[in-house]
């Protein structure tokens, strides 16, 4: 199994910025991906950003030139950097792990993002 504890959400104004991170315990060794997904209140879940253990990155087309996804794989951790916020980006944010078949992918508990003036 794998843990994830996620930090760095918070409110901002728009155009501000703030950095997610979540790091992840227990079996570690096998994970290929890690990364991002968000759901607004009345929305489904969608994927933000993600990373590969090969270096691979992935965005979202409305979070493309604004949020940077990177990965520390010594620390286990996923690091998210959200700048340039806006409104639309309020949402409860998770990050979440993929080992690959046949293991399930773990989630974090999400941390709230709050975008507002």
């Amino acid at each position: 199994q794998v843990q994830l504890v996620e930090s760095g959400g918070g409110s901002v104004q728009p155009g501000g910025s703030l950095r997610l991170s979540c790091t992840a315990s227990g079996s570690i060794a096998s994970i290929h991906v890690m990364g991002w997904y968000r759901q607004a209140p009345g929305k489904q879940r969608e994927l933000v950003a993600d990373s590969s253990s090969g270096g691979r990155t992935n965005y979202a087309d409305s979070v493309k030139g604004r949020f940077t996804i990177s990965r520390d794989g010594g620390k286990n951790t996923v690091y998210m950097q959200m700048n340039n916020l806006k409104p639309e980006d309020t949402a409860v944010y998770y990050c979440y792990a993929d080992r690959g078949w046949p293991y399930i992918v773990s989630w974090g508990p999400g941390t709230q993002v709050t975008v507002s003036s």
